[in-house]
């Protein structure tokens, strides 16, 4: 499919989650659609229960792989951007360790995320969150004015990766940080998984082979790319997911190869520089 084509899928996917309040890998009724599914899955993939319960009701749609703030060493004073904020449930969580001096801007393509958000900010009374409508290959934010980048598992479902870390580039500050958390894949997936959209809204089917995605991070010219940690993509939601039924339903994968394939899909916690100065 041509990438606009993918893109505009994804966003009526996540507009329909943002307007419904349902959660996990882009499906309408996945595995995790349940508040307490929701919130074991987050506790899974590396949230606290104080963070859980720190934010406001409804700001977690459990569309994470990850907790890209607890690697992200932020300090007060630090001017924080949110690479796919949904709900801005990290962007919450950033703005409690910047504090008052502090910024976090969160970043969505789904106007429906972006106003939710709002909506949370409100509730919350988070003073120092600002949420802007844009796509992450187009950030709408300043050269050279950012921080620290964070992101969950939303980079794999752009269709142009070495664009959203050249953005990510440009806006950083020298000196400045990406901290990620996003889906990778340790070995290449059957063409049934590939070609399916709903795969790839499900954050599976757009995923890069992780030495492919690190070395896209080092091209747009970031160094000391690092893998902070690595945990296979939780199994429980993807073989209960009717998304990855649907997927191999009528295909010729059998059970063995489906573990396969769950198993070589992975949560990365990935972190990397950009220089101080010009290279």
């Amino acid at each position: 499919m041509k990438d606009l084509d993918v893109k505009k899928i994804v966003e009526d996917r996540y507009s329909k989650i943002a307007k419904q309040g349902l959660s996990c890998c882009g499906s309408a009724s996945s595995c995790c659609s349940s508040g307490n599914m929701t919130q074991a899955i987050s506790r899974e993939i590396g949230y606290s229960d104080e963070e859980l319960g720190s934010v406001p009701e409804g700001a977690n749609l459990g569309l994470g792989c990850g907790n890209p703030v607890a690697i992200a060493s932020l300090k007060e004073g630090d001017i924080v951007l949110d690479l796919g904020s949904g709900a801005g449930f990290d962007c919450f969580l950033a703005a409690d360790r910047v504090g008052k001096s502090g910024k976090v801007i969160g970043v969505d393509m789904t106007q429906e995320m972006v106003l939710r958000a709002r909506e949370n900010a409100r509730k919350g009374e988070y003073n120092n969150v600002e949420f802007r409508l844009g796509e992450i290959e187009n950030l709408p934010a300043a050269d050279s004015s950012i921080d620290v980048i964070i992101s969950n598992c939303v980079i794999n479902l752009s269709p142009d990766k070495r664009r959203v870390f050249a953005e990510a580039f440009r806006v950083l500050k020298p000196g400045g940080r990406i901290m990620i958390s996003d889906v990778v894949l340790s070995k290449e997936l059957p063409d049934v998984v590939l070609n399916s959209i709903e795969a790839y809204v499900s954050c599976v089917s757009g995923a890069m082979l992780k030495n492919e995605y690190f070395k896209t991070i080092a091209d747009a010219g970031f160094q000391d790319v690092t893998l902070m940690g690595e945990t296979v993509f939780p199994i429980d939601c993807m073989v209960n997911d009717p998304v990855a039924q649907k997927t191999i339903q009528g295909s010729a994968i059998s059970p063995e190869d489906i573990k396969g394939i769950a198993d070589s899909i992975l949560s990365a916690k990935v972190a990397a520089t950009k220089p101080k100065k010009s290279v």
